[in-house]
């Protein structure tokens, strides 16, 4: 059972740990209303305890409108009603860690919603108040106030500024809905340290951190200019203050934190990863990186260097509720990832992009650090084409529709394929629609197929815990990793104890170096015993 796993026994538990994201809505539906609830995750523990993960991350539960999928929290004390109750997550936390598996929560702080009460008292108290101290609120420029205070640009597209009858326009770097907070303000700081302090004593052991390196503005607000540093509102130096200070409180109750940080700068990513910051931050480049044996290979040693320098695990991430599928983006002829790039109607090959998929997870989970596996992910799942008229994510519409949004990749999972709506919920349809056939990708028809992209991953996951040459929990710093020549366009690399992963992404099968026994091997070898293309395979040497 899980509750033995070696990760189980040591503080470190986090440096080399398999984490399953969970996005609540869209996962199991306990209550048949459509939507994924708190009840259905707790029903799921045995599946997730078979499928051998050491922590679910959640991404936010809260309550909120969801104008944003979540991620514009109107009250970060209370559970959305459309999930279940406080008492109800809570007892779903101490059911996990019994099976041995932690939880990590999802903190959004550089907004908060619309509707929370800190905005709601800003916008009734009016032009220079101390409510409205909270947020950035500003004049306009223009003769009558009618430009936005700056030529900033949101992360969903268009302007981050939104006018108020008043006259005075507030900032969102993302959706209207979700009005920024003003970081040098003590209040917010006060709050956010007390909201970590709520879930840490209800047994949280983590918390993942959205959009870590833009909660501080330079307090002019100042235009833009490209290559100005620093920049105006990413990765200033005053976010190190914030998080010196998180990790004190983090360091009390034994927890950990996981930064989204997208920055192209090594030097400056790693700084979040300092002993007395952040313990891990995801790991974006190998997310975003092609299929591609030469900038695979760079990725990782980047990765691995820019770690090293601060002794923090890396982690290792192939998709997440933001981003395109895997199986999809690898059956494409632009295998990389970019929000930019996303278009309707992109051809993809599903058969070639789940071959890649498979041999990407093993590419992954050999990889020394944390691991994080998105929902649906197991199961081979594409992305899916989301009718106009259901799309619901912001960033489709902030783009003037240019964009298909994240929708496709947050369709609500297959569970049962003799089920109504595969199983996800029998009383009432799924708040997103599957597509046609859905129902194949279904969990208990993936289970029994010892082929199937769900049985590669529950072994895998196994041998990752049980097989010796996995294991970094104990050794901070250390790479143990070294490449072996296999050729431009094979990843051959041996971590301890004999443990060897061979990637080919080559045209023409590939020898395998000597080796006493296949431990897992993402499709067939040739009859040769050699590696076809786009295989990958775990060796005992």
């Amino acid at each position: 059972m899980a509750a033995n796993r070696p990760s189980e026994v040591t503080a470190n538990w986090w440096r080399d740990a398999a984490i399953y994201q969970i996005y609540v809505r869209s996962f199991a539906d306990g209550d048949g209303d459509g939507t994924g609830d708190l009840a259905g995750v707790r029903a799921k523990l045995p599946y997730l305890v078979e499928l051998g993960v050491d922590a679910l991350w959640f991404t936010p539960w809260y309550l909120s409108p969801l104008a944003d999928g979540g991620y514009d929290v109107a009250d970060y004390r209370t559970i959305d009603p459309a999930f279940g109750t406080l008492a109800e997550a809570e007892k779903l936390i101490a059911e996990a860690r019994e099976l041995g598996i932690r939880t990590i929560i999802d903190i959004v702080p550089n907004h908060v919603s619309d509707q929370h009460a800190w905005f709601r008292a800003a916008l009734d108290a009016g032009s220079g108040s101390p409510e409205r101290d909270l947020f950035h609120f500003r004049t306009g420029r223009g003769a009558d106030g009618e430009i936005p205070p700056n030529d900033w640009v949101s992360e969903f597209g268009g302007t981050p500024w939104t006018r108020l009858d008043d006259g005075e326009w507030y900032l969102h770097l993302f959706a209207t809905q979700q009005p920024d907070l003003n970081w040098a303000h003590p209040a917010v700081r006060q709050e956010h340290e007390d909201v970590l302090r709520f879930w840490f004593e209800r047994g949280v052991s983590g918390v993942r951190i959205d959009s870590a390196a833009l909660l501080a503005k330079d307090p002019a607000l100042p235009d833009f200019v490209r290559g100005s540093d620093p920049h105006p509102f990413v990765d200033r130096d005053e976010l190190h203050d914030i998080y010196r200070s998180w990790r004190a409180i983090a360091d009390e109750y034994g927890g950990v934190f996981v930064g989204e940080v997208w920055l192209p700068d090594t030097e400056r990513f790693a700084r979040y990863l300092r002993p007395d910051e952040l313990h891990t931050a995801f790991n974006f480049n190998f997310l975003a990186c092609p299929w591609d044996a030469g900038l695979l290979r760079t990725a990782i040693d980047g990765t691995l260097a820019e770690h090293a320098e601060v002794g923090a695990p890396a982690t290792w991430v192939l998709c997440n509720h933001d981003v395109t599928r895997t199986v999809t983006r690898y059956g494409r002829a632009e295998t990389g990832f970019d929000f930019a790039a996303k278009a309707f109607g992109t051809p993809t090959d599903l058969v070639l992009g789940t071959r890649r998929a498979r041999a990407a997870a093993l590419l992954s989970l050999a990889l020394p650090g944390a691991a994080y596996l998105y929902q649906g992910e197991e199961l081979g799942l594409p992305e899916a084409d989301i009718p106009l008229d259901r799309i619901q994510d912001p960033m489709h519409f902030r783009k003037g529709g240019t964009d298909p949004g994240r929708d496709g990749c947050r369709v609500p999972l297959p569970w049962s394929a003799q089920e109504p709506y595969a199983g996800f919920g029998a009383a009432t349809a799924p708040w997103l629609p599957q597509p046609a056939g859905w129902s194949a990708y279904a969990a208990d028809l993936q289970g029994g197929d010892p082929d199937s992209m769900l049985s590669l991953y529950r072994e895998a996951l196994r041998l990752r815990r049980t097989e010796p040459g996995f294991d970094t929990a104990g050794e901070p710093g250390i790479r143990r990793l070294t490449w072996l020549d296999g050729g431009p366009e094979v990843l051959a690399f041996t971590r301890t104890d004999g443990l060897v992963c061979v990637v080919n992404l080559a045209a023409e099968a590939a020898e395998l170096p000597p080796h006493a026994r296949v431990l897992l091997a993402s499709g067939p070898l040739d009859e040769t015993g050699r590696l076809p293309q786009d295989t990958a395979v775990w060796l005992r040497v």
